[in-house]
């Protein structure tokens, strides 16, 4: 027997028990009328109480539990407990779900719930952005209302999820690459998953057209070398030509050393995962190897002014830093045509050492500008190889520029000269202000 029936039942013989004594000693009228008052008032209570807990199931809120005494008392406090441990457990679903939604909106893949009619449900931030979405505003609204690009109306409509579908031209500027996923779950129910994989596919390409360019380079002084190797072979030649035949090859067989040396020399740059070290660079020495090596090469053939300013110091890895600035000035000079001026400079600006590097040669298109970093990406590819580059050299100054954390700065206009400046990061400048100014 359960507390209820217990205490009713105790209630009930002690009413009876009183009512019986009342008759015993003040008659049967007495007797009956007491137990026919106190059921009726304990009727009445039942009634008031259960009124209660009606009023408290039909509107619950918590914490508006009544009190009461007695048998009703220990109904309310049950009732208390109970809604006690379901608020428990709904905070903690609540907390899970906000949780969840977190980690779905800080994760870098797109999420999108749409029900059995292909309606959305709902979606996170990053899913917006690759649909141009609004969750508020397109909540239940039907995918291919929204979305109405043919190939994801077609990828949805055929229910073959086994590929993702990669869409072009999406996101705010319509240049961003989306590979989209379904999985079905539930009862009809999708999740479309996507992901920007722009990043990916230009590496791709840079990849294909990296192993493109090397093959390309390589080719063209292989096809040489092996020209003139049949020519002495087999026909027969002067001492005169086979010299020069000799000659060519050895440019040839240079040009693909080069080409081996700067491609050696990026892959070390791209696995070193090490910072360069912090140790002062002696900038006068740098300064002069670049000057001494930029007169070499134009053979009094362009004007070469140097501006140096003594009290600029420099940290970092002094070998990558003169591969690096020795490859912006031969690209000066070789670029740059008979008779102009080349100024090469080293500055302190507003807590930065920068080294700039300006010539009046033929310059550079706008369009061009941002990809000159590229490997084997040229301007003009025969002009590239009449000067005897590599393709290399801007690579390899955007690597060694990455790990210093320098910044490139490039300014041309086309027929007047281009500069290429570097600015190093203020922990790696530095300037010693009781050196005078020079000037070369």
């Amino acid at each position: 027997m359960n507390v209820i029936w217990a205490r009713s039942v105790a209630i009930l013989v002690s009413l009876i028990a009183i009512a019986a004594g009342l008759y015993a000693a003040a008659g049967a009228i007495t007797g009956l009328l007491f137990l026919s008052v106190s059921l009726l008032l304990l009727l009445s209570y039942y009634l008031f109480q259960i009124n209660r807990l009606w009023r408290v199931l039909d509107a619950p809120a918590y914490g508006e539990i009544p009190s009461a005494l007695g048998l009703w008392g220990e109904v309310y406090y049950r009732l208390h407990r109970l809604v006690k441990r379901w608020r428990t457990q709904v905070l903690s679903v609540e907390q899970q779900h906000t949780r969840f939604i977190q980690a779905i909106q800080a994760s870098p893949y797109g999420v999108l719930m749409l029900d059995d009619a292909d309606q959305i449900e709902w979606c996170n931030d990053v899913a917006e952005q690759h649909f141009g979405l609004n969750a508020k505003r397109d909540v239940r609204q039907r995918i291919t209302h929204l979305i109405r690009r043919p190939e994801f109306v077609h990828y949805l409509t055929r229910e073959r999820y086994d590929e993702p579908l990669v869409m072009r031209d999406m996101g705010e500027h319509k240049r961003n690459i989306t590979s989209v996923q379904i999985l079905p779950y539930g009862e009809n129910r999708k999740l479309v998953l996507t992901q920007d994989i722009t990043k990916v596919e230009n590496t791709e390409a840079m990849r294909r057209d990296f192993v493109a360019n090397v093959s390309h380079e390589l080719k063209t002084p292989l096809t040489v070398l092996t020209g003139f190797l049949e020519t002495v072979r087999d026909l027969p030649v002067s001492e005169e030509d086979r010299n020069r035949y000799i000659e060519l090859m050895l440019v040839q067989s240079m040009r693909m050393q080069h080409i081996v040396e700067d491609l050696l020399a990026l892959a070390k740059l791209e696995s070193d995962a090490q910072p360069p070290c912090h140790e002062r660079v002696n900038v006068g020495a740098l300064m002069a190897h670049l000057v001494h090596d930029a007169e070499a090469l134009s053979q009094d053939r362009h004007e070469i002014r140097s501006e140096i300013d003594p009290g600029v110091t420099v940290r970092g890895a002094e070998g990558e830093l003169l591969s690096a600035l020795g490859n912006l000035v031969s690209n000066a000079v070789r670029y740059t045509p008979e008779g102009g001026r080349i100024a090469i400079r080293m500055t302190y600006t507003d807590g930065h050492a920068v080294f700039s590097v300006s010539d009046t040669g033929l310059g550079i298109a706008p369009e061009h500008i941002p990809r000159l970093t590229e490997r084997f990406y040229r301007v003009d590819r025969s002009r590239s190889r009449d000067t005897g580059g590599t393709g290399l050299g801007l690579a390899i100054v955007k690597h060694v520029l990455s790990r210093h954390h320098a910044d490139l700065r490039v300014t041309s206009e086309v027929g007047r000269g281009s500069t290429f400046r570097i600015v190093f990061p203020v922990d790696r400048s530095g300037y010693e202000a009781d050196t005078s100014r020079h000037a070369a």
